[in-house]
């Protein structure tokens, strides 16, 4: 196989799943959160280094309360674009990437929040309200149009920055 051929067989790999992408976006839209969930994993199954489809997974998860498991997709995420390894660029870098430091300080907020994290580990708690103030900054700092990130970093008292 030459070097041509592959790379067409890759292209159209990767078109094969950014059109299973847009019908798991759909699915959410749609409300169908398990279908979803389902299509996104399927995708990063087939091709474990796309960050889009991670960062979708995470979404999900935040909002059915599996703040863990989001955390660590949103991580993974974040990971794969701070390498430059953005799949759908239509939308510009800092755009996604904010948006991305945004749900990893949502998903720290929510971790702190857990009434046996405010009422029994005042330590765990401090220090997740702390990573949720660094990501917040970040997302601020990336993209400062991303106006509930500048809202949130705002109310935690977040200075934009560099790195979380």
């Amino acid at each position: 196989m030459t070097d041509q051929q592959q790379f067409v067989d890759d292209e159209s790999h990767l078109e094969a799943l950014q059109a299973q992408f847009m019908v798991g976006l759909e699915c959410t839209q749609a409300g169908h959160l398990d279908r979803a969930a389902e299509l996104f994993r399927n995708i990063l199954k087939k091709e474990p280094r796309l960050a889009e489809p991670r960062m979708e997974l995470a979404r999900l998860l935040l909002d059915t309360g599996q703040v863990d498991e989001a955390s660590e997709q949103l991580a993974e995420a974040i990971s794969v674009f701070e390498k430059g390894g953005q799949w759908i660029d239509e939308i510009p870098e800092n755009t996604v990437l904010s948006a991305a430091y945004a749900l990893l300080g949502e998903s720290f907020q929510r971790q702190a929040n857990v009434d046996e994290v405010v009422f029994g580990q005042p330590e765990k708690w401090k220090r997740l309200m702390e990573k949720a103030k660094a990501a917040f900054a970040r997302a601020k700092t990336l993209d400062p149009e991303n106006t509930e990130a500048s809202l949130r970093a705002a109310d935690l008292g977040a200075e934009p920055t560099e790195s979380p």
